[in-house]
């Protein structure tokens, strides 16, 4: 580990950056600050506006696209330029943490390159997230096109795929560290590591129907638990959605909802397992301790998420649930990794 301190530390800055860029997010997103900035360029939009002429100048090329032109222009007291700004300062600090992370990562890559730092696991490994860090960036301008066209709303698909991306980047990275922090190989728990495996999947799809109901504002319906509206487990507003159910579990906002709150059970039910399972074996201390810790923060996050559908997402649990699942799925990456290695 000495020896691969300095690159270490790049690479869990590299973790933390995205854990606040995917937190902004989902301020953003919580704000309706998204679609606040209409167009993309690399580097003169690199800081806001700096004069109030060069504000009137974004603020009325927002005025041309739907957001404004179907929602904003009609709220109560109408839409100012100060409301333009506070929406305007999320989506900037949004994009302008990307560049960071840009930076973060290419230029010490670079030095550690140049000065051999790197063996050759790790360059190719770096390559690939230098690789998902820039089709990162693509998914997110992807994603807001969506909204600048006829809908005032981002495709929750796009906005979906990323958000799970960004978990998917921030995971992957968190693996090459640890990679480089426990560089001994021990001989992996089968058993065990094929329930993480799965929990982690599980999971992965609960965080991509995180980002349909977000997407979808599905939050805002049937806020009731244990059962939806009504008194019922399965609300009949579900198949009255869509044409067939399949729509309704991936574009209704009832269906959607339904996915997400009864899936939960199973993201809990498989970490469950893996701890009763676990009491089997004779585990290390960094393996016990990533099973418990992941047991506990899946019972924060089921509570989490009942309070957030019940209050209706304010934007404080909104986020906190958001800021949960980071939590959450750096412990299943931290424990499978223990446990296959």
């Amino acid at each position: 580990m000495k020896t691969n301190t300095s690159i270490i530390i790049w690479l869990l800055s590299g973790c933390a950056l995205l854990f606040i860029m995917v937190t902004v997010g989902g301020i953003t997103r919580l704000t309706n600050s998204g679609l606040s900035m209409t167009d993309w360029h690399l580097i003169h939009d690199t800081f806001p506006p700096t004069s109030e002429e060069k504000w009137m100048e974004a603020f009325n090329e927002y005025k041309k696209y739907p957001e404004y032109i179907k929602i904003n222009q009609f709220k109560e007291g109408g839409f100012t330029l100060e409301d333009y700004k506070s929406i305007f300062f999320w989506e900037w600090f949004h994009r302008f943490i990307g560049r960071i992370i840009g930076v973060v990562f290419i230029i010490p890559f670079m030095y550690f390159l140049i000065r051999k730092k790197l063996d050759k696991p790790t360059i190719n490994k770096s390559l690939i997230l230098l690789g998902m860090g820039a089709f990162q960036g693509f998914l997110g301008w992807f994603m807001v096109a969506s909204g600048l066209k006829d809908n005032p709303d981002v495709s929750h698909f796009r906005l979906a795929i990323h958000l799970t991306f960004a978990f998917i980047t921030f995971a992957y990275t968190l693996w090459v560290a640890l990679d480089l922090i426990y560089p001994e190989r021990n001989q992996p728990i089968v058993e065990l590591r094929k329930i993480a495996r799965i929990a982690l999947v599980v999971l992965l799809i609960q965080i991509i129907y995180g980002g349909f109901v977000a997407g979808l504002n599905a939050g805002l319906v049937h806020n009731h638990w244990p059962l939806m509206s009504d008194g019922q487990f399965f609300h009949e507003s579900i198949t009255l959605e869509q044409s067939t159910l399949f729509k309704s579990f991936t574009e209704g906002k009832s269906g959607v909802q339904f996915i997400h709150r009864t899936f939960a059970y199973v993201v809990v039910g498989m970490i469950i397992l893996l701890f009763v399972k676990s009491r089997k074996f004779v585990l290390h201390t960094t393996q016990s301790n990533g099973v418990k810790i992941l047991l506990a923060f899946v019972f924060v996050q089921f509570l989490l998420g009942v309070f957030t559908l019940l209050y209706a997402v304010p934007i404080w649990l909104g986020l906190a649930h958001q800021i949960m699942a980071f939590f959450l799925l750096s412990a299943t990456v931290f424990t499978l990794h223990r446990l296959s290695k």
